[in-house]
């Protein structure tokens, strides 16, 4: 019957129901409270058969649970080129009645939120349901945390102390125990009978590593609502809650000394990694000592992630991808650049996922520093880089594997075929993604990494046309002598900074510049290296234009003729315009940090700081 009312539902129903939702507290439904629900903004290319896909893989996903009395299912239905993959997790304390309710009342917002959408997540405390249309069972981590906290307890340090023993102990636990989930209940010390129920869980689909990973994450953020009577916390690949409320029967707990025994981590070091400090800034600086942490807001702390060895990256064989690629045929071929070709894949389980085949010498040293070079980059997360999955090596091929962008690289909406097709507010967040992206490599990293290579070709764009960009890290891997200008230098004439492709001196100052070029390309829709020619102009290259329109008053002139007027507020125009101008000062010490870019892009009032323009 559930499953039928969809059919039913108003337009507005489906709209509202595609915004976030946020509840706290715990009631007697089985399906407890929606704590998030999420849609795509997009839909697929074919909506009829991925309608029709879904069904199936819903379809399948209910009847696991029902007749094989399943708590976790995962399901795939892949008619045509729209697949739609699911995955449906039960808490295991849960009945199958209660489960199959849980996963009915999330069916009918999952199919309310699919106007042909490509993706929903819908997360109840029993409950998490989720499809897309590429395949994700096997991703731990793969979306911003989300933690829930409920009423705070006054003068409650025992309630705290023994909530963080608890958390630790899961996260240690949880990934040796067999599909990845315990309930525990632990009594508060001098309490007069509280008591601390906590569970956590992992998709089973995921690594041992990569659960202990998601859990490390989620309890991190747990030291905002101690001492809270209760709080959630949950990452794409698993869920972890605790309340001084009973939510399972004590017979659904399970002794996890057994699993706390085993293995050599540490108990105590993990509490005082997370929990050492009062403040948030103690507990970071005690996790990520290696990290210099810039001048930010807690948003941007949460796009940190902790560095690990090849965590979770995928070895390839060669032949799975020379299959997934049809030999490298060119049909596949997404493009081509310095640093290699780029194809599109699609693996044998039906994840599409971008192989780039790297341009590198013979030479012994070149081969020994890929691996140091892959570790690096597996170490590096943020929503504005593109991830790398995995990696392969046959003889002297050394092959990447990244996350596919069905919406490919930025030089197609700005300069190709789809030209004219972003507003002002889809550019404004691509150049303030892009700053936020180069910020993290500069500065928030444990070492810095400087791109050498920013352009449009390298800023990809997913479903939500949010930026990635590609090919960090990449630049110490090329053989040198492809480069005639000099011995260090990796970059694109027209992007790179003088300084560099002159003398080859490199300094993040050099993304910096290249930064600057290419906010001028989006806002004007001109390559930066493309000689424009008019009747009162003999000609001119982007740079010499905006720095001439700028130094006569009228910067609007270089505005993008696709874009409307009413579209955009002139004076945020003119200012960003001035900041890529800032960017691309000939001094390189007259630019400014990445960080000091993303504080200029929000901050709404007048630069502080001169222009010094170039003369032509």
């Amino acid at each position: 019957m559930l499953l039928q009312l969809q059919q039913k539902a108003p337009l507005f129903l489906s709209l509202i129901l595609c915004s976030w939702w946020t509840f706290d507290g715990v009631v007697s439904d089985p399906q407890g409270t929606i704590l998030k629900m999420r849609c795509s903004k997009h839909n697929a290319s074919d909506v009829s058969i991925f309608h029709e896909n879904l069904n199936a893989t819903l379809q399948h996903l209910r009847e696991q649970v029902r007749d094989q009395s399943k708590h976790f299912a995962t399901a795939q239905s892949l008619k045509g080129h729209n697949p739609a993959y699911g995955l449906f997790q039960c808490r295991n304390y849960l009945s199958i009645p209660d489960c199959l309710a849980c996963f009915d009342s999330a069916a009918v917002n999952a199919r309310n939120c699919s106007v042909g959408l490509k993706w929903a997540r819908i997360l109840y405390d029993d409950c998490f349901l989720r499809y897309d249309n590429l395949y994700f069972f096997n991703l731990a981590r793969d979306y911003p945390s989300s933690i829930f906290c409920g009423k705070q307890v006054k003068n409650s340090s025992m309630l705290a102390s023994t909530a963080q023993e608890v958390l630790t102990n899961l996260n240690i636990v949880i990934p040796r125990i067999p599909n990845f989930f315990a309930a525990t209940k632990t009594p508060v010390p001098n309490s007069h009978g509280l008591y601390i129920y906590a569970f956590a869980q992992c998709v089973e689909t995921v690594s041992q590593s990569g659960c202990q990973d998601c859990l490390y994450h989620a309890l991190i953020n747990f030291h905002t609502c101690l001492p809270n009577s209760n709080a959630r916390a949950y990452e794409a690949g698993c869920f972890m809650r605790y309340s001084t409320n009973a939510f399972f029967a004590d017979n659904q707990t399970i002794d996890i000394n057994h699993f706390l025994k085993q293995g050599s981590r540490d108990k105590g070091a993990i509490i005082g990694e997370v929990f050492g400090g009062a403040a948030f800034a103690f507990i970071l600086l005690a996790l990520f000592a290696w990290i210099r942490l810039p001048k930010t807001t807690k948003a941007s702390i949460g796009d940190i992630i902790e560095a690990t060895n090849l965590n979770g990256l995928v070895t390839y064989n060669y032949n799975e991808l020379e299959y997934a690629t049809n030999n490298f045929r060119e049909q596949n071929k997404l493009g081509e650049g310095g640093f290699g070709a780029v194809y599109k894949g699609n693996l044998k389980n039906g994840k599409v996922v971008a192989i780039k085949k790297l341009n590198l010498c013979s030479s012994k040293r070149i081969q020994e520093d890929f691996e140091s070079e892959v570790k690096l980059i597996s170490n590096v997360h943020h929503r504005n880089l593109i991830r790398l999955l995995g990696w392969c090596i046959k003889d002297y091929d050394r092959i990447l594997v990244y996350e596919y962008m069905e919406n490919n690289s930025l030089d197609k909406f700005i300069f190709g075929k789809r030209k004219g097709f972003l507003n002002w507010k889809q550019r404004y967040d691509i150049i303030l993604g892009m700053a936020r992206g180069l910020a993290y490599l500069h500065e928030e990293l444990h070492i810095r990494i400087v791109h050498r290579d920013i352009k449009p070709n390298n800023i990809l764009l997913d479903d939500d046309l949010q930026p990635k960009i590609a090919d960090f890290g990449l630049a110490r891997l090329l053989h040198e002598e492809k480069y005639h200008l000099s011995a260090n230098f990796a970059g694109t004439l027209g992007y790179a900074a003088p300084e560099y492709a002159i003398h080859g001196q490199l300094s993040e100052k050099v993304d910096v510049y290249s930064y600057g070029v290419v906010v001028l390309e989006i806002i004007s829709g001109q390559k930066s290296k493309e000689l424009k020619v008019n009747d009162d102009v003999e000609g001119e290259f982007l740079l010499q234009k905006a720095w001439k329109l700028y130094a006569s008053g009228t910067p609007l002139e270089l505005v993008d003729n696709t874009l409307e007027s009413n579209d955009y507020d002139a004076e945020e125009v003119k200012k960003i315009i001035e900041i890529g101008l800032l960017c691309t000062q000939e001094s390189a010490t007259l630019r400014p940090t990445m960080s000091e870019v993303i504080g200029l892009l929000q901050y709404r009032g007048l630069l502080e700081r001169p222009l010094i323009p170039i003369l032509f």
